[in-house]
């Protein structure tokens, strides 16, 4: 998945590069240039470290965006593999003992009233995520760029989860005592 990000990542990046030398060459074309002019304008469009970090930038936002479109909404996180919340590791030995005593259906809605809790919290991300993105130096887009495929989820790590934690857990516990995760746990 992360690479499937980088991916995605790059082709933006590369398209960024294609529309700015694009629309410079049409200028030139409009202008009646000649060739040799049009590909000076498409030499000159060259992006500056700035507009790289720039579409980097723009390119995080709107994964953001989709990211916390798809999270905060019922079963994004629970009809989710990859970000489904599972049974707290503490109590995975005894869920299947649970199961066995006919508890199987109160697990599951244990596990289910995690992920909705998760999913109502999801959408408050959104201002933090930006906020990283909004403070990302170039020197950090650059590294993001050639960095490992988890090189975004790296930076992210370390410039919000804090933040995160912070800013969630009210929302997190007030979540989890809407939809009745505490309870649950209790029981």
């Amino acid at each position: 998945m992360a690479h499937a990000f980088t991916l995605r990542l790059s082709l933006a990046a590369a398209l960024c590069c294609g529309i700015a030398a694009m629309a410079r060459g049409e200028e030139a074309i409009e202008a009646g240039q000649e060739l040799p002019a049009i590909e000076s304008a498409l030499e000159s469009s060259k992006l500056t470290q700035d507009q790289i970090a720039a579409g980097l930038k723009e390119a995080l936002r709107i994964g953001t965006g989709h990211a916390t479109a798809l999270t905060g909404k019922p079963d994004g996180y629970y009809r989710n593999p990859s970000i489904r919340i599972p049974m707290p590791e503490q109590l995975q030995a005894f869920e299947k003992g649970l199961r066995v005593f006919g508890f199987g259906p109160q697990v599951d809605e244990f596990v289910l009233s995690m992920n909705r809790a998760a999913e109502r919290a999801a959408p408050q991300a959104a201002e933090i995520f930006v906020g990283a993105i909004a403070h990302m130096t170039f020197a950090d887009a650059q590294q993001i760029l050639s960095g490992p495929d988890t090189a975004a989820t790296a930076y992210f790590k370390a410039k919000t989860s804090a933040q995160l934690t912070a800013a969630f857990r009210p929302h997190v516990e007030q979540a989890m005592n809407q939809v009745g995760v505490t309870r649950q746990y209790k029981e």
